[in-house]
């Protein structure tokens, strides 16, 4: 394991430090199955947003798809890889810290892969709320989840776990749960607890 001078993963340093090394262990290196399917599925293409990219797969495929995307990651580092790893579909990478950043159009689709269980859990509440101010009513938020009831692994991250009690409580006031799925493609960082869910966003008021 590679010797880190950064601790804090709400710094971009880092992640800069660990996509520089080449250590990221929740890169699966390809478009997981959940998301071909519901590409596969979609009645249109959505316009998506995807926070954290990291290696930024699944916007280059959804780009492929024909899908107005944006993927954003706050590490200079990460954009980098990204941009390296998806080629000529690099210019749907942008730096941006996902908590300021203010897209030209509201997007019809949030994609969350690694995101959410990337900061620790103080940082949770805070996620939830940007997700309700950028998604207007109707809109969707699909992905996969990190679950598990063990308080002391919700210590250990990144990947920080979420007990589904405190998801669904977090998740409640903003959003209507469509789709909850077992994964069947997980890589083994989080195999076993793992979720594939599709969220709607429901009576969003004044962006609350």
């Amino acid at each position: 394991m590679a010797d880190f001078v950064s601790r804090d993963p709400n710094n971009s340093c880092f992640w800069d430090e660990r996509f520089s090394k080449n250590f990221t262990p929740w890169d699966k290196g390809a478009v997981p199955q959940d998301l071909r399917d519901f590409v596969l599925t979609a009645t249109g293409k959505m316009r998506t947003l995807i926070p954290g990219c990291g290696n930024g797969y699944e916007a280059a495929f959804l780009a492929q798809a024909g899908w107005d995307v944006t993927a954003i990651d706050f590490s200079p580092a990460a954009v980098k890889s990204a941009q390296m790893a998806i080629g000529e579909w690099s210019r749907h990478v942008v730096e941006a810290d996902f908590f300021e950043y203010q897209p030209a159009q509201p997007p019809e689709l949030i994609y969350e892969r690694a995101f959410f269980c990337a900061l620790p859990p103080e940082r949770r509440q805070d996620i939830v709320q940007r997700w309700a101010e950028l998604l207007p009513t109707g809109a969707l938020l699909a992905g996969y989840f990190f679950f598990d009831t063990n308080a002391d692994a919700s210590k250990k991250g990144p990947p920080f776990p979420i007990s589904d009690q405190v998801w669904q409580e977090l998740m409640a006031p903003h959003f209507t749960l469509l789709t909850d799925r077992a994964v069947n493609d997980s890589i083994a960082v989080f195999e076993g607890r793992e979720r594939w869910q599709i969220w709607q966003r429901s009576h969003a008021t004044n962006g609350q």
